[in-house]
């Protein structure tokens, strides 16, 4: 968990990012560290460049009195990656393969030969607050006395009950330059997976899929008593492992999925070889999705909870449940800037895709707001929400029939707990948000009875919150059109203050450049007054963001080469926007190579603050917008983010139909941010 937040923490810091094991254990499975770093973070670098050697072929190496060889080997592997590389996290070895002194010594002498600064990490778990203290300063006096240079110590896995003691005696007791953090130990990190134990156990799966198979078993039961002693030991989160033979506990364990009386189990491992009776299997395969694995081993229950109970749990890359809840508890715990100024990151200027999302995930955790969405019975909107909740992004409502929501909950194995959900249909408020919205449009006829009715639609219901202040911001349109998405917006919430035009912009992430493009969703023939306050609202959406907007007014001529009735109608956007807002850098018209490149900007627009150099580009109507959005997309693999409404008074968000769960998530976190910045202009 630690490797994983640091990495988190300096991947957003840096262009190139490269990890490196001086030496991992060899065999057929690949080192799950580099699997998780390589997999979580997109790095381009082949398997073999991220580690030196195996253990077997160092234990060779020592053994033999080549133990300078060795050294030069891992030098050598380290500084062919280096080249690729702006900065590289250097994990040393886990202390599994050789003794804990040869280890340690051979981690010290490598962190000196790399010239790397140490992080030391040291576990909490079965020690008392002062005995964990003792391990922390005996580790650090250690690697000084190896003339490491020291940036941080991490303590992890203290019990929580231990951790205001733990923080006392490091007031008192730890004086150095060098910070020292605190992590209490958390449950479903340190809890294997269903997978895992089956992996483990080598057992047969009967019933599960992937999502299933990722769930914590927190703790395991033996059911050796009848069925109703043995539900009244059930805790959230239990294995149960039991004989093949058992009906009455199979069918127990199943049930209690489907009940609110009754924690939900994780799994249920069958022992003894023995598959449950026909009748039994029948029952079961009845339902359209188990609620939980089902496992069978051929060992007797004895054997096979001592397998279990020997099982530990990794952060593999296959389990992005796991990692959010990794990074999430990582974060809130550690202070990531003291951190940051400690390992020295030198801060890139270039904003890259992934600096940009962990900008947006960043900037909504500090100032956490309420977005409701309206889709919520929808497997990808669920799927994201619970990576939202275990990075502690926004608190999300979910509206739609309560009942189905939460069966697709149980269907999908999501752990939604702190999510509220609410049913328009039977919600106190309809009726309150059905006399708003007939004020609202009593000008365009509106009834109480209609407006009422209409508050039945999700769209209207989520938008009425926003406007009553029970919400901060709204996401939807993974199931509905752009119309049945903004609609709500345009009769309830309306445009801001100067600014009668609703736009959207995307976030074009480039490999080494974030850019503004808009409008590509909104408004197909827009005329000067409207384009200028799409200029407009995109450059502020630009520095709502972190980016300096240098605005570029498209057309098909640049400058004053060109004529007609479409390059007229950019300049005189261009002249409207710039006597608006007189502090925003913008040239118009302007081609697209002109604006974005440099050399091209020195030959037709050389005096230019924005040619060359443009970072929000707006275009004259929706067609060129969309394909040209859509065409660098697929031709330059950009990460495209959006569309992103702008004028609105109050954030609502459309997402395409075909979206992925990171889109849901990426548009969740820039409605959190565009709340906050709303609510405290």
């Amino acid at each position: 968990m630690v490797l994983l937040g640091i990495t988190e923490l300096i991947s957003h810091r840096i262009n190139k990012l490269g990890f490196f094991r001086p030496m991992i254990h060899g065999g057929d499975v690949p080192d799950n560290d580099i699997e998780l770093i390589r997999s979580q973070y997109s790095l381009q670098t082949s398997y073999d460049s991220h580690y030196a050697v195996t253990y077997d072929h160092a234990l060779d190496l020592s053994s033999s009195g080549r133990e300078h060889e060795l050294l030069e080997l891992i030098l050598a592997k380290y500084k062919r990656l280096e080249e690729q590389c702006d900065f590289i996290i250097c994990e040393g070895t886990d202390f599994s393969g050789l003794s804990s002194a040869v280890e340690f010594n051979f981690n010290a002498r490598i962190a000196n030969h790399l010239g790397c600064p140490v992080l030391i990490t040291g576990s909490g778990k079965n020690k008392s607050p002062a005995e964990t203290l003792e391990v922390m300063h005996a580790a650090r006096r250690e690697f000084v006395r190896e003339h490491c240079t020291i940036a941080a110590s991490i303590i992890n896995r203290i019990a929580p009950d231990d951790l205001k003691e733990t923080s006392r005696l490091l007031k008192t007791d730890w004086n150095y330059e060098d910070p020292v953090f605190t992590l209490p130990e958390r449950q479903k990190l340190s809890a294997p997976t269903i997978g895992e134990i089956a992996s483990a156990l080598d057992a047969r799966v009967l019933h599960g899929d992937p999502e299933s198979m990722m769930c914590e078993a927190l703790n395991f039961k033996i059911a050796a008593m009848q069925l109703p002693n043995f539900l009244n030991h059930v805790e959230q989160g239990s294995l149960v492992i039991t004989p093949g033979d058992r009906a009455d506990i199979i069918l127990g364990c199943v049930a209690t999925a489907f009940s609110d009386n009754y924690p939900k189990i994780s799994g249920l491992v069958l022992t003894g070889g023995f598959e449950p009776v026909a009748q039994v299997n029948r029952l079961i395969d009845g339902f359209a999705r188990v609620p939980i694995p089902i496992l069978l081993v051929e060992s007797d229950t004895h054997t096979t909870s001592s397998r279990v109970d020997a099982v530990h749990a990794v952060l593999a890359s296959d389990n992005p449940r796991k990692i959010a809840t990794a990074l999430g508890f990582f974060e809130s715990h550690v202070d990531s800037e003291t951190l940051a100024r400690r390992i020295e990151v030198t801060h890139s200027t270039v904003v890259t895709p992934l600096m940009f999302e962990y900008q947006l995930i960043t900037r909504a955790k500090t100032n956490r707001q309420h977005i409701v969405l309206p889709e919520g019975a929808e497997d990808r909107v669920l799927q994201a929400c619970e990576i939202l909740l275990r990075r502690e992004v926004a608190e999300l409502t979910l509206l739609g029939n309560a009942e189905k929501i939460r069966a697709k909950i149980v269907t999908l194995g999501v752990d939604l707990n702190g999510i509220t959900i609410v049913d328009p249909a039977q919600s106190e408020l309809r009726n309150h948000f059905g006399e708003i919205f007939t004020e609202l449009r009593s000008h365009k006829g509106m009834t109480l009875d209609v407006a009422t009715d209409m508050m039945l639609d999700v769209n209207y219901f989520g938008t009425m919150m926003i406007q009553e202040g029970l919400a901060d911001g709204m996401v939807s349109g993974s199931m509905h059109t752009t119309a049945q998405t903004i609609r709500p917006a345009f009769q309830i919430i309306k445009t801001r203050e100067n600014c009668s035009t609703v736009s959207s912009a995307f976030f074009m992430c480039l490999s080494d450049r974030v850019l503004i493009y808009g409008d590509c969703a909104i408004n197909p023939n827009p005329n000067a007054q409207q384009l200028a306050d799409i200029a407009i609202a995109s450059a502020d959406t630009a520095l709502m963001f972190g980016i300096e907007p240098r605005v570029a007014m498209l057309s098909y001529s640049t400058g004053q080469s060109g004529h007609g009735e479409d390059v007229d109608r950019v300049t005189e956007a261009t002249r409207i926007a710039r006597a608006a807002r007189p502090d925003l850098k913008i040239e118009g018209p302007i081609q697209y190579d002109a604006a974005i490149d440099a050399s091209v900007a020195s030959t037709k627009l050389p005096d230019s603050e924005v040619a060359g150099r443009a970072t929000v580009f707006i275009f004259p109507d929706l067609n060129t917008g969309n394909n040209t959005y859509k065409a660098v997309q697929r031709s330059a693999g950009a990460l495209a983010i959006g569309p992103v409404l702008q004028g609105l008074r109050k954030p609502v968000n459309d997402l395409s139909r075909g979206c992925t769960i990171t889109d849901i998530v990426n548009t969740v976190a820039i409605t959190a941010v565009q709340a906050y910045v709303m609510n405290s202009n």
